[in-house]
């Protein structure tokens, strides 16, 4: 016999099951639940889940040694923040200013200076940037 005889008598041999939801019919005297109770999420009355606006101070370094003359912007003295959190920001600072960098020992490496287009990203995320060495 061929697989759909097979599929077809055996669909022909099952037996139609029984409606769950017929039960629920005879409980028809059940209150209303609460209307508009629960909470809206733009109202918030914690701080906790929102974006931190104050995460500390940041030094932003531009640098040519051992690079052959290129320069070269280094932000410096991250605190609270993690391996990852650092490689996200990195990424958005690259895409931004159109250039490659890096994560090395804890601080993000950009290509070229663009110490100004970093600041701006790094006050949007909630850091405080400051301008540091020559």
């Amino acid at each position: 016999m061929s697989r759909r005889k097979k599929q077809a008598n055996h669909s022909e041999e099952e037996p139609q099951m029984p409606n769950a939801f017929e039960a629920l019919s005879a409980l028809s005297g059940l209150p209303e639940g609460p209307e508009n109770d629960l909470p809206v999420a733009s109202e918030k009355t914690s701080k906790r889940g929102q974006k931190n606006t104050n995460r500390g101070r940041v030094d932003l370094i531009r640098q040519t040694a051992h690079r052959g003359g290129k320069a070269v912007t280094i932000v410096k003295n991250f605190t609270g923040i993690s391996f990852p959190e650092k490689k996200e920001l990195a990424k958005k600072m690259q895409k931004s200013c159109g250039v490659g960098g890096t994560v090395k020992d804890g601080c993000i490496e950009i290509q070229g200076d663009k110490r100004e287009e970093v600041k701006r990203i790094l006050i949007e995320a909630g850091f405080n940037p400051v301008f540091a060495g020559g």
